[in-house]
């Protein structure tokens, strides 16, 4: 089974690149290393993670993106090691408007070693940039298949380029959950403000098509009834990236 879940992932991020390639889309590929996994200030892991990606951009506004995040521990016993736990795909297209960025999408949720074999998620993301390098947005997302309810969150971030290419980010975010949203995924018993999150990047590139990048986060919950407690606050990582 893992060296199936490898192959199958490594067959489709090659594909979905090679696509790319083939129709003059710009395409990234790269691995993050990251000290957990960590999603909407949910903890699926709580030790180091690989988590390989595809994207893959149109002119169009289309563009599609191939996600995985390998566990290298097993969380105390209640994941596989060294194997994929989970597996996303996403079809996106960004609507032609100029005063502000709108994008609707889909995501597959594919979960290879467990019980519950995945969902599909509906998501809209709006996008306001009133000075430059300053980003302030919502995105709502609906899981139309096993949870049945919505996320919503919203942000504000702010990137700086330097003359050598070295970037650097900061952003906050918020978290707003449904009642079955909050019980299936999270543990919690009733809706609302769901978690809090404030980041800082950098990414420098290494040559006109690899990158380097590099994250600290801090998440915490703003209410235990929404979500509960969870094992990881400060989680970080770096990654490398290639375009083509």
């Amino acid at each position: 089974m893992k060296k199936t879940l490898a192959t199958v992932l490594t067959v489709l991020l090659f594909a979905v690149g090679s696509a790319g390639s083939a129709i003059g889309a710009d395409a990234t590929t790269g691995v993050d290393v990251v000290s957990a996994y960590v999603w909407r200030g949910i903890t699926f892991n709580d030790g180091v993670v690989l988590q390989p990606y595809v994207d893959v951009a149109a002119e169009n506004g289309i563009a599609i993106n191939v996600w995985g995040n390998y566990d290298i521990d097993d969380y105390d016993n209640t994941l596989d090691e060294n194997d994929f736990s989970e597996v996303d795909l996403t079809v996106s297209y960004a609507l032609p408007i100029e005063a502000v960025d709108i994008t609707i999408g889909h995501i597959e949720y594919l979960f290879p070693t467990s019980e519950d074999s995945g969902s599909s998620e509906v998501f809209l993301s709006t996008y306001v940039s009133p000075i430059e390098g300053l980003s302030v947005g919502i995105d709502a997302y609906y899981d139309y298949d096993e949870v049945e309810d919505y996320y919503l969150s919203a942000s504000i971030g702010y990137d700086a380029e330097f003359e050598n290419g070295l970037g650097l980010g900061a952003s906050a975010s918020v978290g707003y959950a449904g009642e079955d949203f909050a019980e299936i995924n999270s543990g919690g018993i009733d809706g609302g403000f769901h978690e809090y999150t404030f980041s800082v990047s950098a990414s420098y590139p290494v040559t006109e098509t690899i990158g380097l990048t590099a994250f600290a986060a801090y998440t915490d919950t703003f209410d235990e009834d929404v979500l509960p407690e969870q094992d990881v606050d400060f989680f970080g990582g770096g990654g490398l990236s290639w375009s083509f």
